[in-house]
């Protein structure tokens, strides 16, 4: 392919992106394709000359496409969105364009300082601490094993990085706290991190969902007479399931009187925190060592772009610095290297969308964007209640709403599972809308989360007359 053809392919593809966005509610959200019906319409060998674009084209219109889910269609209300918006889609051409590989201040230096200053924005408009540092990473998995990594090399404030040096020989058996509606990242993590699912120790919640903070010290305190010794806390704001907020400020005491590693995951909540009337959950959060938030979920921004941040950026050097001589600079004592900031050495240009969505909506747009998308929900969740036949399985934070059908007198909890389950399955089935579910309190719970970028209140009320329809 010469640039001339380039050119001519990029016009057409251009062109194609924006029909698919105007139209994309022409699309079923979810494909009603069988497992191994894309991969049967491949060949099983790869071509041994190059092939034509058009053809190629034609096959992602053919075989591809008919088999997505469409994230960026209305109907989307599915596990939390990975809303995008145009001004990122084109951020993200430049970067395939550029094709820059940022891992070191020299191999990018805009995309390093840029990223800097990205993370700024985001603390400021967020009002989380100013003192805190920032660094892009792929996704909160990754920045949470990050934190678990950090506070495992951080523990011994006398051997800092010994467990990196010398592995676990003779070391303590560390114990790691979250909630049992933490996010199932939290427990990879401590996989990864060599402390084990066993010392995993998850706290029960309360009405809300919130971990319970007496809970918390008891278990910490045996866990201590136990020999263990209490490394981390992760708490929550904004928890998958139910988008519970955990008592930030509580934990963060708690964690600060006993010398522990204080997590803080609000990988989609901790968006809202850029309107002011939503800014009293950041209460306690100076009391974080580190915290993470996507701009990737809930903020325009295409996926992947996580926000990461700790209090300590020399503890996370220390956790994640290598530095061979081939990758040696002049300047790495007065420039930020983000290779050294977290697990991967390559790095993407993630910085750029972000500044072009932080620059294109402004504060203003992205808080008029989230007030939309929690009016939508505050409204669907009085529809519900007015009906009589539904009840809301927990509180309505944000934007996510956990309701089920109610179960009749002398039910089955299996019985009113199976029914919310075909009700589920029912909406899902229509095409129109794609819906999840979880459990709270094991009970079969439907959630419908209004944060897509293109959706808009006759989408909801369609949505609430589909469920009409269907009882």
């Amino acid at each position: 392919m010469n640039l001339a053809d380039f050119r001519t392919y990029a016009h057409h593809l251009v062109d194609w992106m924006a029909n698919y966005l105007e139209n994309i509610e022409h699309y079923p959200v979810k494909p009603s394709v069988q497992p191994g019906e894309v991969i049967s319409q491949i060949p099983q060998h790869p071509p041994i000359q190059g092939e034509d674009f058009w053809q190629i084209m034609a096959d992602f219109q053919q075989i591809i496409l008919p088999a997505m889910t469409h994230w960026q269609h209305p109907g989307f209300m599915a596990y939390f969105p990975a809303n995008s918006s145009p001004p990122s889609v084109l951020a993200e051409m430049l970067t395939a364009t550029l094709a820059a590989q940022c891992m070191i201040w020299q191999t990018s230096p805009a995309a390093a300082e840029l990223e800097e200053r990205m993370l700024q924005w985001l603390a400021q408009l967020c009002g989380l601490p100013t003192s805190w540092h920032g660094v892009i990473q792929d996704t909160a998995s990754t920045a949470t094993l990050c934190a678990i990594l950090t506070a495992r090399e951080h523990y011994n404030i006398n051997q800092p990085g010994i467990i990196n040096q010398k592995g676990y020989s003779q070391q303590p058996v560390f114990r790691v706290y979250c909630s049992t509606e933490t996010h199932s990242s939290i427990e990879k993590a401590v996989r990864i991190a060599g402390i084990g699912s066993e010392n995993l120790i998850k706290i029960s919640t309360n009405e809300n969902f919130a971990l319970k903070t007496d809970e918390l010290v008891n278990k910490i305190n045996q866990d201590r007479q136990l020999g263990y010794v209490p490394l981390c806390v992760v708490a929550t704001l904004g928890t998958t399931s139910s988008t519970a907020i955990d008592p930030i400020e509580k934990i963060g005491i708690i964690c600060q009187e006993n010398r522990i590693w204080l997590h803080i995951d609000a990988a989609y909540a901790g968006t809202a925190l850029m309107l002011p009337e939503y800014r009293h959950l950041a209460a306690g959060l100076h009391l974080a060592d580190s915290y993470v938030f996507n701009p990737h979920k809930w903020m325009l921004t295409n996926f992947d772009c996580t926000a990461y941040y700790v209090k300590d950026k020399a503890a996370l050097l220390r956790t994640f610095e290598i530095t061979p001589e081939y990758l040696k600079t002049p300047l790495d004592r007065v420039v930020n290297n983000y290779r050294d900031w977290g697990i991967p050495l390559g790095r993407r240009f993630r910085a750029l969308k972000l500044w072009f969505v932080l620059r294109s909506y402004g504060a203003e747009g992205i808080q008029a964007m989230l007030r939309h998308h929690i009016s939508l929900a505050k409204q669907f969740e009085q529809w519900l209640l007015a009906d009589g036949r539904f009840e809301i399985m927990a509180p309505v934070h944000f934007n996510l709403v956990c309701f089920r059908l109610k179960p009749t007198p002398h039910e089955s909890i299996e019985a009113i599972n199976q029914r919310n389950s075909q009700l589920l399955a029912a909406i899902n089935q229509t095409g129109r809308y794609f819906l999840t579910h979880t459990k709270l309190n094991g009970c079969y719970t439907i959630r419908a989360v209004f944060g897509q970028t293109y959706v808009q209140e006759r989408h909801v009320v369609a949505l609430w007359e589909l469920i009409q329809a269907l009882l």
